[in-house]
């Protein structure tokens, strides 16, 4: 089942989502603060571009930490799109086994609660699983994709070939988990695609591979002039395959500005401070500053007043 929304996110009862995030990083998700830095000198490259305009896409969202990031390069005219089954029944036992284990506060509310704490309107959602993404998203459309869903092989094969079908030439595809032990599957479809198919590296993070269907070496070689004046990220290159691949590693990054929620975090109310009866302001003054025979008959005379 596929479903596509574009509505704000309310309560039942029209106000704003009491549970929405306050700050970006109170949005739950694993992402790197310096594949952070890489995302946005990548987007923010293309933005740089103007003539080659193009949409976004994710494959699996979680609960929005990438995607919300995503959502501040959308120039006028783009689309974000992110498919995950959120909390849809999985395809097969594989998936379902996968999703309870690795997913299991995952839902469709909890990611749109998170993304429109930080933007006026939800992406476009396709509650499917991600081997729809070739059918519902229009070719040659996308200029970034990123792809962080299903970590078994088979899908992780559908996902490489859907981001060829629907990426923009020269568009950058990353992928997660491309050498984490705990999912071996993304890395044998990954280094597949590159070593027998099309599918040319650009660089890698601890995380991520950031690659390109299309010619590697314009990317490469301003990336390479951008690391030369970062003293915060270490880099290096390999070859892979006959083809150089920079190595990025981290050495306190310093992360881009992060998303700032469209709701300001609540200020805490002062503490009230002692409550004063009427005239004890008076009465210490007195007190202070008058002879002691003139306060006893003043204080004799406010008494008989009451």
């Amino acid at each position: 089942m596929s479903q596509v929304s574009q509505a704000p996110v309310t309560t039942p009862d029209g106000v704003a989502d009491p549970t929405a995030p306050t700050a970006y990083s109170e949005v739950k998700g694993w992402f790197s603060t310096y594949d952070q830095v890489l995302f946005d000198w990548f987007l923010g490259r293309q933005n740089d571009d103007a003539e080659k305009p193009g949409d976004l896409l994710e494959l699996g969202a979680f609960l929005g930490k990438s995607a919300i990031f995503l959502g501040r390069y959308l120039r006028p005219g783009e689309e974000l799109t992110v498919c995950d089954l959120f909390d849809s029944p999985a395809v097969d036992d594989s998936n379902l086994e996968e999703n309870r284990s690795s997913y299991p506060t995952l839902t469709r509310r909890g990611f749109e609660v998170n993304y429109m704490a930080f933007h006026a309107a939800l992406p476009t959602v396709i509650q499917a699983p991600t081997s729809v993404v070739a059918e519902r998203v229009r070719p040659g459309s996308c200029r970034f994709i990123h792809v962080d869903a299903s970590h078994l092989f088979e899908h992780v094969v559908t996902d490489i070939a859907s981001s060829r079908i629907v990426g923009a030439p020269g568009a950058v595809v990353v992928f997660d988990d491309y050498r984490s032990e705990h999912c071996p599957g993304v890395a044998a479809a990954v280094w597949s695609a590159v070593v027998t198919g099309e599918l040319r590296p650009i660089c890698v993070s601890a995380s991520k591979l950031y690659a390109t269907w299309g010619d590697p070496a314009p990317h490469q070689a301003e990336l390479l002039a951008w690391l030369e004046g970062r003293a915060d990220l270490w880099h290096g290159i390999d070859t892979i395959a006959g083809r150089p691949l920079v190595r990025i590693g981290n050495q306190g990054a310093v992360p881009p500005e992060p998303p700032q929620p469209l709701r300001p975090a609540p200020v805490a109310a002062p503490a009230p401070g002692p409550v004063r009866r009427p005239g004890a302001r008076w009465r210490r003054l007195a007190k202070d500053l008058l002879p002691p025979v003139v306060t006893r008959r003043i204080v004799a005379a406010r008494r008989r007043r009451h």
